[in-house]
């Protein structure tokens, strides 16, 4: 775009824009004399690619919060944990109830363990009790790596493990589902023995 007559487009020096090329970010950045300005750096690791988007958002705004208010990202990650929740269709009227369907329906008691972190962290963060993440950075730190393991375990492997089942042929598949339990060879052992 050319300027008009009397006007002109001012340059900054050491300006420079880049744009993410992960398809799941494709965030702008904003250097300023080759230093990050823009979004502030973040020890967090990425979000895990399977986090619906409305987490993913989440877990992104409390990676750009937590060297400034570690509360606020705890309390922003135990939203993930309960927005999840949600998305595996658990009433989250309370998260701890909602954690224990989880568990009775089969999820692995490291995970539950997971999933509690964050949740019990999370609310210390707004509702102070024992614990004072105040300028605790690096507790904070160690929920955004329990909340990639939590995607992992509960979205991203289903994930895997689906598509590994669809390239298995139809008709292998029904026949997997339709066998029989086979006895073990300890029980054919004790069955003669009696």
């Amino acid at each position: 775009m050319a300027d008009s007559p009397g006007q002109s487009t001012p340059t900054v020096l050491g300006l420079h824009l880049s744009q993410c090329m992960n398809p799941n970010c494709e965030l702008i950045s904003i250097w300023v004399g080759g230093k990050l300005a823009f979004p502030p750096s973040t020890s967090a690791p990425s979000p895990n690619a399977d986090l619906p988007d409305s987490i993913r958002q989440d877990y992104l705004e409390a990676a750009s919060i937590v060297a400034k208010s570690p509360r606020g990202a705890a309390a922003l990650l135990r939203l993930c944990i309960q927005k999840l929740c949600v998305h595996l269709e658990k009433d989250v009227k309370d998260l701890n109830n909602a954690i224990a369907e989880l568990v009775e329906e089969g999820l692995a008691p490291r995970v539950a363990t997971m999933l509690d972190i964050v949740r019990v962290t999370g609310n210390e963060a707004v509702h102070p009790g024992t614990m004072n993440l105040n300028d605790d950075e690096a507790t904070v730190s160690r929920l955004f790596l329990l909340v990639n393991l939590i995607a992992d375990e509960l979205l991203t492997r289903p994930r895997e493990l689906e598509a590994a089942w669809q390239s298995i042929p139809p008709e292998k598949r029904e026949a997997i589902a339709n066998r029989k339990p086979r006895k073990s060879k300890i029980m054919k052992e004790d069955d003669g023995g009696g």
